[in-house]
């Protein structure tokens, strides 16, 4: 029968892929976790529980099939996983790489503590990376070609989702990026040791021998005008993320070596990539033998401390005004980073930033967790006379991302935005206040997580979809 490939959780502990040595991976910027061998798979597939309500499949922002394709895994049928997998993700390989399981699907296994709950993430890279390797994955082949055409501003994971969805419908699409590599925040925001560039690379070829068309840098507002990307295509999707660095406003400031979050993971990965980095070489972006102080606990954070390890820094520190229990980011990433040597400063904010014209250390001072407030977070007070001062020649603000002003870029007055600079959309049709331009990812909901674009991205592709067939039929009525 069936369940006894399943239901296993009682007999069988939980495993998740091998870590490489903290000495080793420091070392380089490839990916830390081994990959599941079949056997390994198939042993900790057969750990879920099938149940009725699964939750795992409910709090993931894809509502992925996640109790089917385990079962599939577990009873050895990986392509018919990898189908059902694939049927609600357009990039599995990468989710199962960097989603935070432990606060999605992982978190919300009914499998209770002491058994531990199921390593998702894990199975699900196993049968993605399988697939391709067994040549399952194919380029989209549409059954017949449409004449109309699609522009989307942004090959982030939103923009991607999208123009892999309206490309396997037929739709002639045209992704505009003001980088020079297809991916976003893929490429040159997530570090190698999380996802490795050649992940993103595969995933773009794949694109382009299924039709998709890349214009890299093309920056709408400089080198077209969103007037003319309009009268070029049928219908437009914005899915340019959000970049704008969110600042803190302390003294000091403005000292040579106070950076933001972004600039530094963008010169490392570049210099990852083989580009030469000015800001990097010259040591600006370099946190080699410096005494780095990292400032926020998001994911972005705990990607640029585990950066600077791997830069041979002095001395690497993160300054987060909440405890560990009330970070945004993930717990494993937490855990990944301390055992690579980073230091936490819990409950701590920095309130002045000290050094003549370049930064030398850093001022903070000691939190107290008061009572919630109306979000039921818990507002942190700080604590009198708890000052304490941190050495440091870098200073990495990542405090979050705000959009930028893209009605002023674009020369739209007409895009309406949101109180936070979002842009407004009509959640119902994902379109914006302009007709036939939609919005989907980042800049729709703010800094969020990939699989959260990936599912803006395919929502909007449907919604496109529609509008279009809509509009269709319109004109052939008005021709009759």
């Amino acid at each position: 029968m069936t369940t006894d490939k399943m239901l296993q959780f009682v007999s069988t502990d939980q495993q998740t892929p091998a870590k490489r040595a903290v000495d080793r991976r420091v070392e380089d910027f490839r990916e830390i976790y081994d990959e599941f061998a079949f056997d390994s798979a198939r042993e900790q597939a057969s750990r879920c529980s099938q149940c009725g309500v699964p939750f795992c499949q409910m709090h993931c922002p894809l509502h992925n099939n996640i109790p089917d394709w385990l079962m599939l895994a577990a009873e050895g049928r990986l392509q018919e996983a990898y189908e059902v997998s694939s049927a609600t993700n357009t990039f599995p390989e990468i989710c199962g790489r960097i989603c935070p399981q432990d606060r999605l699907c992982e978190g919300s296994c009914v499998i209770e503590k002491g058994f531990e709950s199921v390593t998702i993430g894990a199975v699900e890279k196993h049968i993605t990376e399988t697939a391709f390797a067994e040549g399952w994955v194919k380029p989209a082949a549409p059954r017949y070609e449409r004449s109309d055409s699609i522009g989307i501003i942004g090959a982030g994971p939103a923009g991607l989702a999208a123009a892999e969805m309206l490309r396997h419908q037929g739709y002639q699409v045209h992704v505009y990026d003001r980088y020079d590599r297809v991916g976003g925040l893929l490429i040159y925001g997530i570090p190698g040791f999380k996802l490795e560039k050649e992940i993103v690379t595969r995933r773009h070829e794949l694109l382009e021998q299924g039709g998709v068309h890349f214009q890299l840098e093309c920056e709408i507002g400089r080198d077209i005008s969103f007037t003319d990307l309009q009268e070029k295509h049928d219908a437009v999707l914005i899915a340019t993320g959000v970049y704008k660095a969110r600042d803190i406003d302390l003294v000091g400031s403005e000292l040579k070596g106070v950076v933001p979050a972004l600039d530094y993971l963008i010169a490392s990965n570049r210099k990852s990539l083989g580009d030469d980095v000015p800001s990097f070489n010259e040591g600006t972006l370099n946190a080699a033998s410096k005494n780095v102080v990292v400032v926020g606990g998001g994911d972005t954070a705990m990607d640029c401390v585990r950066t600077a390890i791997r830069q041979n820094a002095k001395s690497v520190t993160c300054l987060y005004r909440r405890d560990r229990a009330n970070m945004p980011g993930s717990q494993r990433e937490v855990q990944n980073a301390e055992e690579e040597g980073v230091n936490f400063q819990w409950l701590s904010a920095p309130t002045q930033f000290l050094g003549e014209s370049e930064v030398s250390s850093v001022r903070a001072q000691r939190i107290h967790l008061g009572q919630p407030d109306s979000t039921g977070r818990q507002v942190p007070n700080l604590v009198p006379g708890s000052e304490f001062d941190i050495s440091a020649d870098i200073v990495i603000k990542a405090l979050g991302f705000d959009p930028e002003n893209l009605p002023g870029m674009f020369n739209q007055p007409a895009l309406e935005v949101s109180k936070w600079g979002t842009l407004s959309i009509n959640w119902k049709t994902m379109q914006t206040s302009i007709k036939g331009v939609f919005a989907a990812g980042d800049i729709v909901r703010g800094a969020s997580l990939v699989v959260w674009g990936v599912r803006d991205g395919r929502d909007a592709a449907e919604q496109i979809d529609k509008f279009i067939t809509k509009t269709s039929q319109k004109k052939i009525v008005a021709a009759e």
